[in-house]
């Protein structure tokens, strides 16, 4: 007789490993999410909400009697240490680059008796990424970039964030703010930075909150940047880019090099004329 011996009573903090573990074929072992989660859209119907991102309801994951608690980031240290001291079973990642969100895909499949297929799934978005390079070392000029994931203070975009930009084709102008693993690490802390950098492309993703356009236009001397000038505002949402896992490499990704694809198209139309 077979025994599962791997964990058949998961909570999922944040969106990520519930989306990880519905990929690779494992959504029964979960038994409560974030209310956070949007992907995939069925957990969201089927799947008890029993935390937000920096809280949760403890006496609700207790009562589901979890044998693993999946969560993300020292972010989530006090809700862990809670449900450690109850005896849970907890594991936290500190996933904030590609290459950790990877490695975290195949930790999750491997505790889900998925190694093989955890690993085919990270293969697959690796290889998509490379292709990706193959597309850009035909190009001569990459777009400039500046991505919003908060607008009071400014914050720019995390590592992931950035080294997908950088892959789809485009050139961060605040790289060099990518390894400040909290928002408050990444604050720019003169708005004109960011109009002296005339960026080409503007993405936005205010963490949840709708963007708007006119907030951003009205900033001091903002309309004078190409990308506000030409119409290279984007909102993408934070759904799709700024959790660190599937949705990211996936439609994030794709997002990024449809806007950085179409940026090319008119750059070529204009030195046409």
């Amino acid at each position: 007789m077979q025994v599962d011996w791997y964990p058949q009573r998961i909570v999922c903090l944040t969106e990520e490993p519930t989306e990880i573990l519905y990929k690779l074929g494992e959504s029964d072992r979960i038994v409560g999410i974030s209310g956070f989660t949007v992907r995939p859209a069925q957990a969201r119907k089927e799947k008890p909400k029993v935390s937000a991102f920096t809280e949760a309801d403890i006496p609700s994951i207790l009562a589901l009697k979890p044998d693993l608690v999946i969560g993300f980031s020292d972010i989530q240290a006090d809700i862990a240490q809670i449900l450690i001291k109850q005896g849970v079973s907890v594991l936290i990642n500190n996933h904030r680059s590609v290459e950790e969100i990877l490695k975290t895909m195949v930790q999750i499949g491997a505790l889900v008796g998925k190694s093989a297929e955890a690993m085919e799934l990270a293969l697959h978005y690796r290889q998509r990424l490379e292709a990706r390079l193959e597309v850009n070392s035909k190009r001569n000029c990459k777009p400039k970039v500046y991505f919003e994931e908060w607008y009071d203070p400014l914050i720019t975009g995390i590592r992931w964030v950035s080294e997908l930009m950088e892959a789809a084709g485009g050139e961060d102008v605040f790289a060099q703010h990518r390894d400040g693993a909290l928002a408050r690490d990444r604050i720019v802390d003169d708005p004109m930075q960011v109009v002296n950098l005339n960026p080409d492309l503007i993405f936005i993703s205010w963490c949840g909150k709708k963007f708007k356009p006119e907030r951003l236009r009205s900033r001091p001397l903002w309309s004078s940047m190409k990308a506000v000038q030409n119409g290279q505002l984007y909102e993408i949402p934070s759904s799709m880019i700024l959790q660190p896992g599937p949705g990211a490499l996936g439609d994030g990704f794709d997002r990024l090099c449809e806007i950085i694809d179409h940026w090319h198209r008119i750059h070529r139309t204009f030195e046409m004329l």
